[in-house]
């Protein structure tokens, strides 16, 4: 039997992109089909280079191809990714594909050590990082990142100044922190604060990006509000820790995204500090402040529970350092690792399923 592109196709067509629900020639990840005898070679265009599932998806083809054309075909098929959107052609922020908010109810739950590790992990599988430190009263982005020192560059593009952000880590950042002296308070009013973010969304070069994060401060506030009424928002991750104060302020911050004049999708809770681990014992787990307050959260509101960060010193020595404890081999690396899959999965459902991300029209 002659191998042609329809018999390959209706075999690829028999897998499923186990997120998505659907089989990955509908989908269109099936690219740049070649047949030169029994040689077949293509690719499979993931929706994130975070995929978890790339190698299940790439034996899935195999098994596939193997039992429709037999063991003798020889198969060269390249993993890539091309990362999923579900904005308009907005003028804010055009290249930038998936705009991400990383929230809590309360402060000292870890929300910025959780969004610092995070954006590095995306960054690590290949994609393109943006992380907006929108705590203006209290930013730690500079520090956890090792840039106290760093000031961000300003250059004119059609007569407007335009600020250069600071890389580090292969994430791109932009802080407050950058801009005033670090031992000194910013003492602002909402609006103030509202301006000076509007200011990290459209006044800096943040060129394409596969995902920006943006830090907020706790709670809900002016800062949270104008970030929904100025960009399509993708969707929201909620950090908290397990104990049962933590919840009920993180039950209030995950209620804002979901009030009907909002409507944010959430992605999912974080459970920091889930449990303390000893590094030189990591198979024992001591849960100090509960057990599994984070999952129940996410039940209770049926939306996905994203992982457990657990108590690690190596954690607090990074950030206090300015190197994430994502770039340190061990327990806490696959936890932000996993987590960042996780995230990455999330948002690909919610470009194929939901519908497009809008400005907010919000009066209240």
């Amino acid at each position: 039997m002659s191998i042609t592109k329809e018999v390959v196709l209706k075999a690829l067509a028999t897998v499923e992109d186990p997120d998505l629900k659907k089989d990955l020639v509908t989908l269109g990840m099936i690219q740049g089909l070649d047949i030169s005898g029994k040689k077949i070679s293509f690719k499979v265009v993931l929706t994130t280079p975070a995929c978890p599932l790339k190698e299940v998806i790439k034996n899935n083809c195999i098994e596939a191809l193997e039992n429709a054309l037999g063991e003798d075909i020889e198969l060269d098929i390249f993993m890539t990714s091309n990362v999923t959107t579900a904005r308009d052609n907005a003028p804010l922020l055009p290249l930038v594909k998936n705009i991400i908010a990383i929230a809590s109810g309360k402060g000292g739950v870890g929300k910025s050590t959780t969004a610092s590790n995070l954006a590095v992990a995306l960054a690590n599988t290949g994609a393109k990082v943006g992380l907006i430190d929108a705590d203006i009263s209290g930013p730690s982005i500079p520090t956890m990142f090792n840039v106290e020192a760093e000031q961000p560059s300003v250059k004119q593009v059609d007569g407007k100044n335009v600020i250069i952000p600071i890389e580090q880590y292969g994430v791109k950042l932009m802080s407050i922190g950058f801009l005033t002296p670090a031992d000194s308070a910013v003492v602002w009013r909402g609006p103030m604060a509202s301006s000076a973010l509007k200011q990290f969304i459209g006044d800096v070069e943040w060129g394409e990006l596969d995902y920006l994060l943006i830090d907020l401060p706790p709670g809900t506030s002016d800062i949270h509000l104008t970030m929904v009424q100025t960009v399509p928002v993708t969707g929201a991750v909620i950090v908290t820790t397990p104990q049962k104060v933590a919840l009920a302020d993180a039950t209030k911050g995950l209620s804002m995204f979901k009030q009907p004049q909002i409507n944010v999708p959430v992605l999912g809770v974080v459970e920091n500090m889930a449990y303390f681990t000893p590094e030189e014992l990591p198979d024992n787990k001591y849960y100090l402040f509960g057990k599994e307050g984070g999952q129940k959260l996410a039940e209770k509101f049926g939306v996905p529970f994203l992982g457990e960060i657990p108590i690690v010193q190596s954690i607090r020595e990074s950030g206090d350092i300015g190197y994430p404890a994502v770039l340190r081999q061990g327990i806490t690396q696959d936890a932000f690792s996993n987590l960042a899959e996780n995230v990455a999965r999330q948002i690909a459902i919610r470009n194929a399923e939901a519908t497009k991300t809008e400005v907010v029209q919000v009066r209240i």
